[in-house]
C-alpha cells in the first residue's frame, strides 16, 4: 500500500504530538518524592505514602533512620525533599543553617515515651525510678547524640535524679526500632522508646510505665520542604496531606497524637 506525502506527514506528526502529550503528562508524576523521616514514623507513613501516590500518580521513596542520622545526611547534601523529624531541636538545627524553607515548616504530630520490658516480665515495673534498682543491669535506649527518643530518655533521668545511677547499665541503639528489638528478644532488662514503637511490637514486649509528665520536653514532630528540592510543589501536597484530615487519621491509627 502507497501512502500519500500529505498522509505521511499528518501520520508523523500525530505521532510526535502524542509522544510530546505522552512525556508532558508524565513528567509531572514520574520523578519520585524523597522523604527522609524518623524511623518511629515509618508504619504511618507507609500507610500515607500510598495515598500520596493514589492521589497524585508520583511514587514516594522513603529514607527512613534515626533524626541525628538524617540531619546529618542533608547536611552533606543528600537529595532530600522532605525531612521529617522526631524532635523540634534538629529541625531548628537545620532552620538556623539555612536548609530548609523556614515557611514550610509544620508540626503534625506528638509521641509519648515508655518504659518497656520484654513480655511477661514487667510485675515489678511500677515507674522509671525502678532503673534505679540493682536487679536492673542492662537497659536500652537511642544514643543521646543522634536519637531524639534516647535524648528524651536522658531528660527523664536528670528530672528523676537517675543519671549517676544509670549510667554504667545503658545499652544504646542507633534507632528505636533497634532499641525495641533488643528489648523484644530479652537481651536486656527495659528499654526506652516512643509509645508508638511499643504498638508495632504489642505482644512481644509490655510497657510497663510511662514517662511522668512534665519529665521531658514535648516530643513533637515537626515535617518541612529542604530548600534544595526540585519538587517543591510535591513536597508540599506532601507535608499538607500530614495535616489533612485523613492523614491525621492514620497517624492517630498508628498510635500518635495529632494536631
Amino acid at each position: 500500500m502507497k501512502f500519500r506525502p500529505a498522509l505521511i506527514v499528518l501520520i508523523i506528526g500525530v505521532l510526535l504530538f502524542s509522544g510530546c502529550n505522552s512525556a508532558d503528562s508524565n513528567s509531572a508524576n514520574d520523578e519520585s518524592l524523597t522523604v527522609s523521616a524518623a524511623v518511629s514514623l515509618k508504619d504511618a507513613f507507609t500507610e500515607i505514602g500510598a495515598v500520596y501516590e493514589a492521589k497524585t500518580g508520583r511514587p514516594v521513596v522513603f529514607n527512613f533512620a534515626s533524626s541525628g542520622a538524617l540531619q546529618r545526611q542533608i547536611e552533606a547534601g543528600a537529595p532530600v525533599d522532605v525531612f521529617a523529624s522526631a524532635a523540634a531541636r534538629l529541625m531548628d538545627e537545620l532552620e538556623a543553617k539555612d536548609f530548609i524553607d523556614k515557611n514550610s515548616r509544620r508540626d503534625f504530630a506528638s509521641n509519648a515515651l515508655v518504659l518497656i520490658a520484654p513480655k511477661d516480665r514487667r510485675s515489678k515495673v511500677s515507674g522509671f525510678e525502678i532503673l534505679a534498682d540493682p536487679q536492673i543491669k542492662k537497659i536500652a535506649l537511642g544514643n543521646p547524640k543522634t536519637v531524639p527518643a534516647g535524648q528524651y530518655a536522658d531528660e527523664v533521668f536528670e528530672k528523676l535524679n537517675l543519671k549517676e545511677r544509670v549510667k554504667d547499665k545503658l545499652i544504646f541503639g542507633e534507632n528505636v526500632r533497634q532499641v525495641l528489638e533488643y528489648v523484644a528478644r530479652g537481651e536486656v532488662d527495659l528499654g526506652i522508646v516512643y509509645r508508638t514503637d511499643a504498638l508495632t511490637a504489642a505482644g512481644r514486649v509490655d510497657v510497663a510505665a510511662a514517662a511522668p509528665e512534665n519529665s521531658h520536653s514535648p516530643i513533637l514532630y515537626p515535617a518541612a520542604l529542604i530548600k534544595d528540592s526540585k519538587n517543591r510543589r510535591a513536597a508540599e501536597e506532601f507535608i499538607e496531606l500530614l495535616l489533612s484530615a485523613e492523614g491525621q487519621n492514620i497517624l492517630r491509627k498508628h498510635g500518635f497524637s495529632g494536631f
